[in-house]
Parts: C-alpha cells; sequence; structure tokens
C-alpha cells in the first residue's frame, strides 16, 4: 500500500454489493466521501461547524476513478486520502481503495469550496488552507 496521508478502515455489508455479494462500483464513491469526511474531522475540521461559521462547504467537482479488482461482502477495506493539489478555492485529492495489499480502487477527485447560502465558488478559509498545509501528512483515524 501506498503512503497516504489519511486512511479509514470501511467493511463491506450487504448493502454495499449486489445480488452476488460483489461492491456495487458506485459504492467506492460513498467509500471515498467518508474517507475524506473522516480525514477532515481527524484534522479538527468539522463540516457542519464550517458552513455555520465560514459560510463554506465542500462540494465535488470532478472524480476520475479506476476499478482493478472487487471487493466483497465483509472484506475489510482500507480508503485512504491524499492530498495532490492545494489551491485557493480546490483541494485535488488521490484516493484509494485496498483489501489486504491489494489494491481494488483508485481515483483523483476535485473538491471545490463554494458559499453554503449561494453555492457560488469561494476562497478555502485561511485557517483551513493553514491546516491542511501543516497538518495533513499527521493526520490519522481516531
Amino acid at each position: 500500500m501506498t503512503e497516504a496521508d489519511f486512511s479509514l478502515p470501511v467493511r463491506v455489508y450487504w448493502e454495499d454489493t449486489d445480488a452476488g455479494g460483489v461492491v456495487f462500483y458506485a459504492n467506492y464513491l460513498k467509500y471515498f466521501e467518508r474517507a475524506r469526511t473522516e480525514w477532515l474531522r481527524a484534522l479538527g475540521i468539522n463540516q457542519s461547524t464550517l458552513q455555520a461559521g465560514s459560510d463554506c462547504i465542500f462540494v465535488v467537482a470532478e472524480v476520475q476513478l479506476r476499478y482493478l479488482s472487487s471487493a466483497r461482502l465483509d472484506d475489510l477495506l482500507t480508503v485512504t486520502v491524499r492530498v495532490l493539489e492545494q489551491g485557493k478555492a480546490s483541494l485535488l485529492l488521490q484516493q484509494q481503495a485496498w483489501r489486504d495489499g491489494t489494491l481494488l480502487a483508485q481515483g483523483q477527485v476535485r473538491v471545490g469550496c463554494v458559499s453554503a447560502a449561494s453555492m457560488r465558488p469561494r476562497r478555502i478559509p485561511a485557517e483551513i488552507l493553514h491546516t491542511l498545509g501543516h497538518r495533513a501528512g499527521a493526520a490519522t483515524p481516531n
């Protein structure tokens, strides 16, 4: 497994699979979303507080995803997050899903910062950029 800024264990449940017990392809996006949320939380960034205090929310602007192998019912996955680019209004993240050292899916996700009130693009608050720049490599799940 490659080095990541953050990793989250995710168990595969029945609700995640198709009739054959294989993870439905769109559920990897859900796993990636959970990992991004928990990564921010581990950095001390609560998204509801961010929205209420800074009128800022992160939205997915672009996704590229490649599927390499299938996850199945009851597998324990490790879902990772790594910052590739940090802009003034967006972040480009690399995300991967692993099982026992085997890469199952990988992608790049660009999230943009928008005003919660207007849904228009805005700069990422300076304190968030500071936190990401100084603590991203040290974040681990609770």
